[in-house]
């Protein structure tokens, strides 16, 4: 037998612009073209992921791993999927928050442990990185991410003639933070998620209900839909997934916290509109959210906007709650990333010009309600405000569909310091005069919640309150709860 752990492309820096949560998924299916449909899933998961993509495929004699720096359309190309020949794949987009942005860095990773090895892909990130590297017997300042940590934390347990699943419950009740795993073997995939369920992950089933012709797992549901499998369910908190050929085995694997605490902003920002979460579709809830900022912070004006493209839904239900027109007034160039996690401010300003362009005749001499869904270091939404007087808007109100961002995420989003977040040592008229707005609100996080109307489910909101659901690598002044 054969172990084949393939690469394309380089090994060299690549632009560190992008800071965010990943996509991932598994698919299982005999007899259908997996690499394409796995492909066409990491295209749909493509906004949770712009540095880096990859797949792993296995079929009882060869582990393939195909993964490179850019974007989902130029590291796979009818060659390389044609490489990825398994019924069992595993796919990976990547915004980098523990580790280099460069190939080496990129996912899913490969140990040759056991009959063939395994692959895994990583969402999310952990909070004890460190402690795990040193149970691993790793060196300090080994070029590392969390994703190797783990990897090799399980091929050494395999090593000790443990499967792969055994070797996951040895392994994953040590592991602190937020985690959504895919991973493949011959025969096999598996998907699991931390008990606290930060980042989330869906079931789909190919097929008919009696007679699966295979499953699929998927940060979204989008990327369900755009293979074609139906929606089933989300995977439970600490749940263990396990696609064998088209059999299903679920096992709850870690206890599950109570509440779970699905990271609120995937329903103000990372999810895509389209997608299905706690039951509720996520367009839906940033409408409501800006229906209840219009009833919470009115104010007198000529137009709604929305700052594309996240920010639309909320302003659409702005305007319809308020009774004031609702219209286009920046244009989006398709073809730029998200200017959120630009590595610097300068980057940042740059991008934004790159990135929008106003509507001079939509919005001239216009009071202008500007609708966004958040704000974390300012400096983009300075530039929209410039941008926007500058072409002729008489007035500019902010309304923001989350509040205010204060505290740094420890499990996906890289905000590493309270010292870039605009919000977190200055009051509203200090954050109003550092933007140039007339007037600026925020959506309460008691309206937040409302707006996604998911009664008794759990969301981890400590970016917002400072109450971190776990320990935290760092102390965070002021911050409550677990990670105090």
């Amino acid at each position: 037998m054969e172990v084949h752990a393939r690469r394309v492309g380089h090994d060299g820096p690549a632009d560190r612009a992008v800071r965010e949560a990943c996509g991932v998924v598994a698919v299982s299916a005999p007899g259908r073209e997996v690499s394409h449909l796995v492909f066409d899933a990491l295209y749909a998961l493509q906004h949770r992921g712009q540095e880096s993509a990859g797949m792993a495929s296995a079929n009882l004699e060869t582990v393939t791993v195909v993964k490179d720096m850019g974007l989902v359309a130029s590291v796979f190309n009818e060659r390389s999927l044609a490489a990825l020949d398994g019924d069992q794949i595993i796919g990976h987009t990547r915004y980098s928050t523990q580790g280099e942005s460069a190939w080496h860095a990129a996912q899913p990773v490969f140990r040759s442990q056991g009959a063939l090895g395994f692959a895994l892909a990583h969402n999310g990130n952990l909070t004890n990185t460190p402690a795990l590297a040193e149970r691993a017997g790793m060196l300090p300042g080994m070029l590392l991410t969390d994703t190797d940590v783990v990897a090799e934390l399980l091929a050494r347990e395999m090593g000790e003639g443990w499967t792969l699943s055994e070797a996951m419950g040895a392994v994953l009740p040590h592991v602190e933070g937020a985690f959504s795993l895919v991973l493949v073997e011959a025969g096999r995939v598996h998907a699991v998620r931390d008990p606290h369920g930060f980042r989330p992950l869906c079931l789909g089933r190919f097929g008919g209900v009696d007679a699966p012709e295979g499953w699929a797992v998927a940060s979204e549901s989008p990327a369900l839909d755009v293979m074609g499998a139906t929606y089933v369910r989300e995977v439970a908190p600490g749940e263990l997934v396990t696609v064998e050929g088209t059999e299903l085995t679920c096992a709850q694997l870690l206890e599950p916290a109570d509440p779970a605490r699905l990271c609120v902003f995937e329903f103000v920002y990372f999810a895509r509109p389209d997608a299905s979460l706690y039951g509720r579709e996520v367009h839906g809830t940033r409408r409501r959210m800006g229906a209840l900022l219009a009833e919470q912070a009115p104010v007198e004006a000529d137009l709604v906007m929305g700052v594309p493209d996240s920010g639309v839904p909320a302003a659409e239900g702005y305007a319809e709650a308020s009774g004031i027109p609702y219209g286009q007034g920046l244009v989006k160039n398709r073809y730029i990333g998200r200017t959120f996690i630009a590595p610097d401010q300068v980057a940042r300003a740059r991008g934004v010009r790159r990135k929008l362009n106003p509507l001079r005749e939509q919005i001239q001499g216009k009071r202008l309600v500007v609708v966004d869904d958040s704000i974390v270091r300012g400096t983009t939404t300075r530039a929209i405000v410039t941008m926007l007087r500058d072409a002729g808007a008489a007035e500019v109100h902010l309304r923001i569909s989350s509040p205010p961002f204060r505290w740094p995420c420890f499990y996906g989003i890289d905000t590493p310091t309270r010292d870039e977040l605009l919000a977190s040592h200055r009051s509203m008229e200090e954050v109003r005069t550092f933007l140039g707005c007339d007037t600026i609100e925020h959506v309460t996080l008691e309206h937040l919640l409302e707006a996604i109307g998911a009664p008794g489910a759990g969301f981890c909101d400590a970016c917002l309150t400072g109450r971190y659901p776990t320990r935290v690598p760092v102390e965070v002044t002021g911050a409550t709860g677990a990670g105090a």
